[in-house]
């Protein structure tokens, strides 16, 4: 993109060929092509000999189409056709069945029966808000534990939401923590006759209440949850601040993704900041699907001129159909030009106000990307130089 500002450039190779870096998270808005980027660093940095995984919690199904897998669950898969000496293999998060997993590890049999029998936990584990964000936070502390692949990429959901798995340890200990729950857990915490008495009665007027905001049965089911779960509350602060510390640690990477578009930058901006704020280790940005042209030097204003010039003589000409054809194609080519301009300038904004933050610009594939080759292809303009 011509006019570059003064943007440092951001060396994706350099970045998945050390072996410190274990960690690639890759975080944008929605229709910026961030699952693409994440598959296509997996696959270049198991070609140049790392041993990878790549984790997306986006339940879309391009990943698994463009790896040439007829699906993707909780269980990594390997990717055949891999071109090089290291190993490839891909996964997308379940979040029910990794809360299962949860259950099972860290309770004997016959709790864990109880557990996953228990209404309120079916529910909360199918999509009770935050759920999914805790439990990414799960599986990626298991891949990294499990110390069978030497780096991790995670394709993160779309939008701001993308980041939401940074809050997980701290919203999971407000939710256990909060008023209502200590109550619900409290008879099974409190000594002494008098004291027990003293809290039923309170605990009455309390389940009475809430019994009638959310019903009976529901009530009941929490609570059975809760004394069912109590003792594994503890482990699952721990292992959330677990990873949240590992996604600041030296070895992780975070990518921002976007378009050279307003609102995808903006919401880049939004990215930036919000690692910033955490101190979260951020690599820089990949900026996709940046137009080019094979003749900067034509500017859109002369390619207007001379389609203009060619129109206006084309009628009294023999040759009117070829100079009719060349006309149209400088307009597209004056298109082209404007809408160079006109990311240049977006990028550039963005620069002014971030001017230390690594940049790659990463050239328009002509079609959309549904294959190895096509991976492979942007692996190549990620880790040359986003070139076309």
């Amino acid at each position: 993109m011509s006019g570059k500002g003064t943007a440092p450039k951001l060396d994706v190779d350099a970045l998945i060929d050390n072996p410190k870096t274990r960690i690639v998270v890759c975080c944008g808005s929605g229709g910026v092509g961030k699952t693409t980027t994440a598959a296509a660093i997996g696959l270049r940095a198991a070609e140049r000999g790392r041993k990878v995984v790549v984790l997306t919690i986006d339940p879309a199904r391009r990943l698994a189409q463009s790896m040439g897998l007829t699906e993707l669950d909780n269980t990594p898969r390997p990717v055949n056709e891999v071109a090089g000496p290291g190993e490839l293999q891909a996964m997308m998060l379940d979040m029910k069945r990794t809360f299962d997993e949860v259950v099972l590890a860290h309770s004997d049999p016959e709790r864990a029966k109880a557990i996953m029998e228990n209404p309120f936990y079916q529910s909360l584990s199918a999509g009770f808000a935050g759920t999914q964000e805790y439990m990414a936070m799960e599986k990626l502390g298991q891949l990294r534990s499990a110390e069978l692949w030497d780096l991790i990429v995670v394709d993160t959901p779309p939008s701001r939401s993308a980041l939401d798995f940074l809050d997980a340890p701290n919203r999971l200990g407000s939710f256990l923590d909060g008023k209502i729950i200590r109550m619900l857990t409290a008879p099974a915490k409190v000594g002494g006759r008098s004291a027990m008495k003293f809290l039923n009665v309170g605990m009455g007027l309390l389940t009475g209440t809430l019994g009638k905001i959310f019903g009976t049965q529901l009530l009941t089911d929490i609570q059975t949850f809760i004394s069912a779960t109590d003792s594994m509350f503890g482990g699952f602060r721990e292992r959330a601040d677990r990873t949240y510390q590992l996604l600041k640690a030296p070895g992780t990477a975070f990518l921002v993704v976007a378009a050279p578009e307003r609102d995808a930058l903006r919401e880049a901006a939004y990215f930036v900041d919000r690692l910033a704020a955490d101190s979260m280790p951020l690599a820089g940005l990949v900026l996709n699907r940046v137009h080019g042209t094979g003749a900067p030097q034509l500017t859109a204003e002369r390619a207007t001129a001379a389609a203009e010039a060619l129109e206006e003589n084309g009628s009294q000409s023999a040759s009117a159909a070829a100079e009719t054809l060349a006309a149209g194609l400088l307009r597209l080519h004056a298109e082209r030009m404007q809408v160079m301009d006109r990311e240049r300038r977006t990028r550039d904004r963005f620069v002014s106000v971030y001017p230390d933050v690594p940049i790659v610009e990463v050239g328009a594939l002509a079609g959309d990307v549904h294959d190895l080759a096509g991976l492979r292809e942007i692996g190549e303009r990620l880790g040359g130089g986003g070139e076309a």
